[in-house]
């Protein structure tokens, strides 16, 4: 599998996640801890489809620090607003096995457009770099 293909296969299973986030993001029977599961999942594939993309390897981590962290000594330049991302972290990790309150009440709502920037962004990129 080339480096594109690799990061092509990330997008689409990302493109899963942000589907159930987007068809579930109104229902107030889904808890915050699952949408953000799905959240943090689309956003470590997106990013890790950028790391792929010109062969770079990746950790097998859920940690959205230290993929944009990965990136960014790579010189790839990401938006300022994906800095942001950072915030699912717990939702891969801490909150998928354990039932910890949320220190904050989360805006959800804003979620599937920020994960939405992120994948039309990745996508443009990945794309780019199979040409």
């Amino acid at each position: 599998m080339t480096p594109s293909d690799q990061g092509l296969l990330l997008l689409r299973k990302a493109a899963q996640d942000l589907a159930v986030l987007e068809k579930l993001i109104n229902d107030p029977e889904i808890s915050d801890e699952t949408l953000g599961y799905h959240a943090q999942q689309a956003a470590e594939k997106c990013l890790k489809a950028l790391l792929a993309s010109p062969k770079l390897d990746y950790p097998r981590s859920h940690s959205i620090g230290l993929l944009l962290d990965l990136l960014e000594a790579q010189g790839f330049v990401l938006p300022q607003e994906f800095q942001e991302l950072e915030l699912f972290t717990p939702f891969g990790k801490i909150f998928r096995y354990d039932e910890l309150p949320l220190e904050e009440p989360q805006d959800r709502s804003r979620w599937p457009l920020l994960i939405k920037e992120l994948y039309a962004f990745a996508v443009l990129k990945v794309r780019d770099s199979g040409d």
